[in-house]
């Protein structure tokens, strides 16, 4: 599956929450995350934020989607990070 999370956390929690995150997906810009996970990993990913977080204060939004193909995205402005796999 293809994912985008978006957070919006604790000063205190962002740093922790964004090196999880990139074990696992590709930084596109401030407090968003995208790429593929299976399924395994889309379960690892939504414990570990469950951890990390503080659910009385912070939100997390994780959008899914079959694959890339099924949504378009555009940028308006810089782009501040590609997703694509480099080689």
């Amino acid at each position: 599956m293809y994912a985008i999370i978006v957070y919006d956390v604790g000063v205190e929690r962002v740093t922790k929450i964004c090196n999880f995150l990139r074990c696992f997906l590709s930084w596109v810009q401030n407090s968003v995350f995208e790429g593929e996970l299976t399924e395994s990993q889309f379960l690892r990913v939504k414990e570990g934020i469950k951890e990390i977080i503080d659910k009385n204060i912070d939100s997390v939004r994780i959008y899914t989607m079959r694959s890339k193909e099924v949504f378009k995205t555009e940028i308006i402005g810089i782009e501040k990070a590609s997703t694509e796999p480099f080689i």
